[in-house]
């Protein structure tokens, strides 16, 4: 009789990894470009600015002595906590503001929707301190409607306040628009049918669809707030926030290393900023699939009504600071001599050699465009819609939160550390039209990067997985599907 032979003893089955496709290998090289990218123009400087809070003026390492000096400052620490509480304020308001406004475009039948749109984002063109100017030719000493205020000043925090909900409004507006624009038509249709009202649409299908835009909308304005220079310097009187004192360290006292000490504190709510950023990131969900259909709101008389009453106050606010500014510009003295007069643009663009510089801004402002947006919504498109790299991504999405955080003068003040070393092999760039446009790019990078995020985020995967399925490279879906949908 035959014996069977004993079976052979089962080996370990080998962990084989598969091989990455070419196109996850191109994407995850573009990721590392934008790392670096943003590391080199961010972090880099920034990190100079770290390495002065630690010397003295003579260059000698103190460690954190001169922070020790600055929580021991009382007046600085009233700066801190008036910092703070201007920028709740302006929070609380400018949101519920902008999402009011978003929700009028989106949500009713309202006429003249593009010109209220160009209106609102109007201010994103003008610098901040021109709302402040333009509420001190108002509401100041001398203004036209000084006695509006009820015997109280414009110089203060009231000033701050008005004038920062002006200038941030755009940026709000813009982040949770887009949250707005991407809803799925068919989930309002579903309510409809069932005879859901609209106060119960809003609460369960509107506001969970939007809170990711809200929330980053919020961090942005509070961090712009925070980190604003012009306002404060215009219209803040004596009045002490952070932003002001940095100028008193660096420009007044030429003290650049307590400057950056206060550049840093300034940097604080960026943490808190990233956390609640990616907490939102983890529970968004899309509002877009490949098989949604674009919300098409319906005629409703009374509210109609409502939001157009809404939008034509917000739009002559908007439209009375920027007349203002722009009728003073033809006086020859305000409020004195109110004649009609040439001559600030005379001096400005011909005597005082102004157009020069106008046409130089437009260079740099065409030149900031197109890197600008090249770059930012590339990056999102690669943070959110492509494979692999997670510690990389968790590390540009931090990068990214930081700018809003970062007031300009202290991002060019670590751009002159940092460009102007003799040893830096970008030294070339010092000086020139590509650092300031990479400068006005890394200031202005977390707003564009939350709109295109908020974007991107309301647009399902199923988009982005049908193209694998069928083959087609991701460049491909970027351009014909994800950029003409996130294009508005």
């Amino acid at each position: 009789m035959t014996t069977a032979a004993p079976p052979l003893p089962s080996l370990p089955r080998a962990r084989v990894k598969p091989l990455a496709h070419w196109e996850d290998r191109l994407a995850q090289g573009l990721l590392l470009t934008s790392c670096a990218v943003l590391t080199v123009f961010l972090l880099a400087p920034l990190a100079m600015i770290l390495v002065k809070s630690t010397e003295d003026r003579s260059g000698a390492f103190v460690g954190l002595q001169l922070f020790r000096e600055y929580l021991q400052n009382a007046a600085l620490r009233d700066s801190a906590f008036n910092t703070l509480w201007v920028a709740l304020v302006v929070t609380a308001v400018t949101v519920p503001l902008a999402f009011t406004f978003a929700y009028a475009l989106t949500r009713s039948c309202i006429p003249g929707k593009s010109a209220f749109r160009l209106i609102a984002l109007t201010p994103i063109l003008s610098p901040s301190m021109l709302a402040a100017i333009s509420f001190i030719q108002w509401f100041g000493n001398q203004g036209a409607l000084k006695s509006w205020l009820f015997g109280n000043t414009v110089y203060g925090p009231i000033g701050i306040i008005i004038s920062a909900v002006y200038a941030i409004f755009p940026h709000a507006l813009m982040i949770v628009l887009t949250s707005l624009l991407l809803a799925d038509g068919r989930l309002y249709e579903a309510a409809e049918s069932l005879g859901t009202p609209r106060l119960r649409k809003f609460l369960t299908i509107t506001l969970p669809g939007a809170r990711y835009g809200l929330v980053s909308a919020a961090m942005v304005v509070f961090s712009y707030t925070v980190s604003d220079f012009g306002i404060p310097k215009v219209i803040g009187g004596n009045f002490s926030v952070l932003a002001i004192d940095i100028f008193k360290q660096v420009i007044g006292q030429q003290n650049f290393n307590r400057g950056a000490v206060v550049s840093l504190v300034l940097l604080l709510p960026v943490l808190l900023a990233f956390i609640v950023d990616w907490w939102m990131q983890s529970r968004q969900q899309s509002q877009f699939s490949a098989r949604g259909v674009p919300y098409v709101p319906k005629p409703s008389r009374g509210f109609d009504l409502g939001m157009l009453g809404f939008c034509i106050v917000v739009s002559v606010f908007i439209l009375a600071v920027l007349g203002m500014a722009v009728y003073t510009s033809f006086i020859k003295l305000w409020p004195y001599n109110l004649s009609f007069s040439l001559r600030h643009y005379i001096f400005g663009l011909i005597d005082g050699g102004v157009i020069d510089s106008y046409f130089n801004s437009l260079k740099m402002a065409l030149l900031t465009a197109a890197i600008g947006t090249t770059l930012v919504f590339g990056t999102a498109y690669l943070l959110e819609k492509t494979r692999g790299m997670r510690t990389t991504r968790a590390f540009i999405r931090f990068l990214a939160t930081i700018p809003m955080a970062v007031p300009g003068m202290v991002l060019g003040l670590g751009y002159i550390f940092f460009f102007n070393h003799p040893d830096n092999p970008l030294h070339f760039l010092y000086g020139g039209m590509l650092i300031l446009a990479a400068s006005t790019i890394v200031h202005y990078y977390t707003s564009s990067h939350l709109t295109a995020v908020t974007a991107l985020k309301s647009l399902d995967n199923e988009f982005e997985a049908v193209s694998a399925s069928l083959k087609v490279p991701f460049y491909k879906t970027f351009f014909r599907v994800t950029v003409p949908v996130c294009l508005p």
